[in-house]
């Protein structure tokens, strides 16, 4: 799993050679800036037990190629299910529509790198079929008989391996192998009539023995059940503008959906970021850090390189409150004369590549989770996140919580229900005003989309404080 000169060019099938390829490739990219043939093979298990029974279970595969094509702004991209010689060569002929004739400025090869942030076993196959059916049906059990009110568990498990390959015209080949892995729990509970649910779950760039393990499936059904019935108890939402400390981890989605995208490098180009024009500029309250970390091990969002070949990187973004960096392809890096950040991501070998983010967080500060929450007069402590809706060009944000509770005075009343936080990330940042010396990571959950690709990614952040967020909720 290596990204050097070095490494053998190993096509996904015999009926093409390294030869031949480059050849093809070359003749698409003559006259281009940059451009690149992608090779991906991929596949992906996924078992759901619902309701007491196995009620789904898939299997996938696929491959093919991509191949590109850039040439100032434009970009040919054209794909393929056939991985042969002909198939290129009607790739190639659509991807020369876009670059046209002359020459342009052939772009630097990215930087090699011999890391690897994680194993390349197969983890589908890392477990007999039965084994995991079992898992899910003692999770069943497992919850039904904790609480007589369960009335309905969800358990699933998913795996997968892509595996790629990026040939460039200069004869550089990068090869990457990429395991994932998931399990979710979901349960509903009644009680009176009432019924409320809860989610947990993780997983990342692991094998699937540590997530089957009892001690770890059984920490996720118990959250799971714990949420579901503190949403029993919960009282109608209050409105209004009001103070909101955000808990600890997955809330990082948060700051991913109304920060991380108008931090990547095309919204900035374009002009169509609330933070675009601001670089060296103070974007956020002071003692606020942000970065995109593509390099941590294991994680649902690290890559060793990203689907260009650049590896990935520990990229800040924002530093003590200043605006120092963008998240960047090879393409929009060039174009605004910096270098690429190792964030050019693709969904598959039929999507052409563009700056997503990986693993984004807000690094933590010096304050006590029960001192933030202990500053607040009036206000909500959101620790669980579900759907939000975000508007990139300006930021405003619409997050539901499922997990949050009423605080006043400092002292934590009644968890609530139907909360919904409204704001604009470029504005609630500025309104930071504690950050807790608890930063963490989510479990594994995150999936980003952008422009109808979607690629899985990992959020993260202390517990902190803001200052005048909208709430919205039912009047009391």
């Amino acid at each position: 799993m290596t990204a050097d000169s070095a490494t053998p060019f190993r096509p996904l099938t015999d009926a093409l050679d390294r030869e031949a390829a480059l050849r093809v490739l070359r003749q698409a990219t003559d006259g281009a800036d940059d451009g690149e043939l992608f090779f991906e093979r991929r596949k992906s298990e996924a078992l759901v037990f619902d309701d007491g029974r196995l009620r789904n279970a898939t299997y996938d595969a696929s491959e093919g190629f991509g191949l590109r094509a850039v040439r100032g702004e434009v970009t040919g991209y054209a794909h393929s299910t056939e991985i042969s010689e002909s198939a290129l060569l009607r790739a190639a002929e659509t991807t020369r529509l876009a670059v046209g004739d002359g020459g342009g400025t052939w772009a630097d090869a990215p930087q090699a790198t011999n890391l690897r942030l994680y194993g390349d076993d197969d983890p589908i196959a890392g477990l007999p079929f039965p084994v995991k059916v079992d898992t899910l049906r003692e999770i069943d059990a497992f919850l039904r008989d904790l609480d007589r009110r369960v009335v309905q568990v969800t358990a699933s498990l998913s795996a997968g391996l892509q595996e790629v390959e990026i040939l460039r015209p200069d004869g550089i080949s990068v090869r990457d192998v990429r395991p994932m892995t998931r399990m979710n729990v979901s349960v509903i509970v009644e009680e009176n009539g009432r019924r409320e649910s809860g989610t947990a779950g993780g997983g990342g760039r692991v094998g699937l023995d540590g997530l089957i393990e009892r001690g770890s499936w059984e920490e996720k059904a118990r959250e799971a059940l714990r949420i579901a019935l503190v949403n029993l108890g919960a009282e109608p939402a209050p409105a209004g503008i009001m103070e909101v400390a955000l808990g600890p981890g997955w809330p990082g989605i948060l700051l991913h959906e109304a920060v991380g995208h108008g931090l990547e490098g095309d919204f900035n180009r374009k002009k169509s970021s609330a933070f675009a024009g601001l670089m060296g500029q103070q974007v956020a309250a002071k003692g606020v850090t942000v970065l995109d970390d593509g390099t941590i091990p294991d994680r649902r969002g690290s890559i060793t390189v990203d689907d260009e070949g650049t590896p990935s990187a520990r990229n800040v973004l924002i530093e003590d409150g200043v605006l120092v960096g963008y998240m960047q392809d090879r393409q929009n890096a060039r174009l605004m004369g910096v270098p690429a950040t190792g964030n050019g991501r693709r969904q598959s070998y039929a999507h052409a590549p563009m700056p997503r983010m990986t693993n984004t967080y807000m690094l933590g500060g010096h304050a006590t989770p029960g001192d933030i929450v202990a500053d607040i007069k009036d206000g909500i402590w959101a620790v669980g996140f579900g759907g939000g809706q975000v508007d990139i060009t300006n930021g405003k944000f619409v997050f539901s919580c499922t997990e949050a509770y009423r605080v006043k005075n400092g002292k934590v009343g009644a968890p609530v229900k139907g909360a919904t936080l409204i704001g604009d990330g470029a504005t609630a940042l500025t309104k930071i005003r504690a950050l807790g010396n608890d930063m963490a990571l989510d479990p594994g959950l995150g999936n980003c989309g952008k422009n109808g690709q979607w690629v899985p990614v990992g959020v993260g952040q202390p517990t902190l404080l803001i200052d005048g967020l909208t709430v919205g909720g039912a009047a009391v």
